[in-house]
């Protein structure tokens, strides 16, 4: 402990996470207090980070307000119950993360942290927020999911910068008009997992949002107003009591992926076949039949239609592959109509399976016909897995080397004659590669590979391979 305290004091960090603690060590309250013999009082710096996450604690002392520049305290996974209110003295605290604990109360002083950027609170025992967290205006990220919260403070409109706001799995029974008035930053919002009965009928306020998941509540309609989330990229609705909808859904440009599963539906509107998407599950509804406009939708991917009574269309249709059904469908069109019916441009698709990504961070172009690598591959910067399997490629351009976040590169079944060694280099997160049913002229010696790198498959991969070092 004296090792890491000295540290500490040195670097402004302290990390006790995983080492089984029952009580937050008295030295962390007092730490330039304790300098010691051979450090220079005059170098030491105050604590900034604290992350005691993965232990046995059971309280926080009032002697955490000792540690007025702390920016980070993250002290999840614990057995705390409650917590101090010198929580608020913290005037620098950013982030707070208190998840998974046994949290009944969170103190109305928090709302003196107006500082704070991102709270996660989930998975505890809370019954409601104190209405005094309004005054955190800088607050962007708030994770509440997973407690006994039946309603959110009105308050919570003032956190105006609001982009995440996640309230999953609690007892929620309606959403707030005056939040999403108020809140029009927000880019993703999970209200999954409560008893609402509707949506505010001015979602359309939201025109920045990505990913809405209201799945498994009590939803009976979509307001139609939804046509003003211009920016929706995900959906997913289902688990409802969903009987019709709305017409509107087709003015949803973006959306890539509509989740409608398990509810009451007895038909797809004609309207919504406008959509661009790439994932439709209608499955377990009370669909007899398909608009046979739906066969226009040639951007589907994958189409689920399991567990509804449909008596216009052949089981092997059903269950086959989506392009045989949509083709069927199409057929069922008079000739003037179906010349309107096109198979999107190879750049509609790869801009669609990158506007999908935004939320998953999970790029997908696998057996696309491509010979280079789109630039969508790498304009966003955040993307952590890159699938471009079974296409044409033969080299990787150099812009892909700004891709830090990379994680996982999938390669397979290419033209990859040689190691694109200089972009692997410069990708510090990469952890897994696979360059299987490559024409490989050589096999590289694997030190250029970043210290994550875990996982590597040549395998079909060489021909005439040799070795070098």
């Amino acid at each position: 402990m004296d090792r890491l305290l000295k540290a500490a004091r040195a670097s402004g960090s302290l990390n006790l996470s995983n080492r089984s603690l029952r009580d937050v060590p008295e030295e962390i309250y007092r730490s330039l207090d304790a300098v010691g013999e051979g450090e220079k009082w005059w170098e030491a710096v105050e604590l900034q980070k604290l992350i005691l996450a993965h232990n046995n604690i059971e309280s926080l002392k009032e002697e955490v307000r000792n540690l007025p520049l702390l920016t980070v305290l993250n002290v999840s996974h614990n057995k705390l119950t409650d917590l101090p209110a010198a929580i608020g003295q913290l005037s620098m605290l950013k982030l707070l993360d208190v998840s998974f604990n046994s949290i009944v109360t969170i103190p109305e002083e928090i709302g003196s942290a107006t500082s704070l950027v991102k709270f996660d609170c989930s998975s505890n025992r809370i019954k409601e927020l104190p209405s005094s967290l309004g005054k955190c205006s800088d607050l962007s990220d708030l994770k509440v999911s997973n407690n006994l919260i039946t309603s959110l403070p009105e308050d919570l409109t003032n956190c105006s910068k609001l982009t995440k706001l996640d309230v999953e799995g609690n007892k929620l029974t309606a959403l707030s008009e005056n939040l999403f008035a108020s809140c029009t930053m927000l880019t993703e919002l999970n209200a999954s997992k409560n008893v609402l009965s509707g949506i505010p009928e001015n979602i359309g306020c939201l025109m920045r949002l990505i990913r809405l998941d209201l799945h498994q509540n009590r939803i009976s309609s979509i307001p139609p107003s939804i046509s003003g989330c211009s920016s929706l990229a995900e959906f997913y609705m289902g688990n409802n009591a969903l009987s019709i909808l709305t017409e509107e859904l087709g003015a949803l440009s973006r959306l890539g992926t509509l989740d409608l599963h398990s509810n009451q539906l007895k038909e797809y509107p004609v309207g919504a076949c406008k959509l661009s998407l790439s994932v439709l599950d209608l499955s377990n509804n009370s669909l007899t039949g398909l608009p046979a406009e739906l066969g226009k939708m040639t951007t589907l991917r994958k189409l689920l239609l399991s567990g509804n009574p449909l008596r216009t269309l052949r089981s092997s249709l059903v269950s086959g592959p989506t392009p045989a059904l949509l083709r069927y469908l199409r057929s069922r069109l008079s000739e003037a109509e179906d010349s309107g019916a096109k198979t999107p441009a190879k750049e509609e698709v790869v801009t669609m399976a990158a506007r999908l990504s935004l939320t998953s961070k999970e790029l997908s172009l696998e057996g696309m016909g491509l010979s280079v690598v789109p630039s969508e591959a790498w304009e966003s910067g955040e993307i952590i897995k890159l699938n471009l399997s079974k296409n044409s490629i033969q080299e990787l351009p150099v812009e892909l080397s700004s891709c830090s976040s990379l994680q996982t590169l999938v390669l397979s079944r290419n033209n990859i004659k040689d190691w694109p060694v200089a972009i692997l280099k410069s990708l510090p997160n990469l952890s897994c590669l696979k360059l299987d049913g490559n024409p490989l002229r050589q096999v590289t010696r694997i030190y250029f590979f970043p210290p994550s790198f875990l996982f590597l498959t040549v395998e079909r991969a060489m021909h005439a391979c040799t070795y070098t070092e």
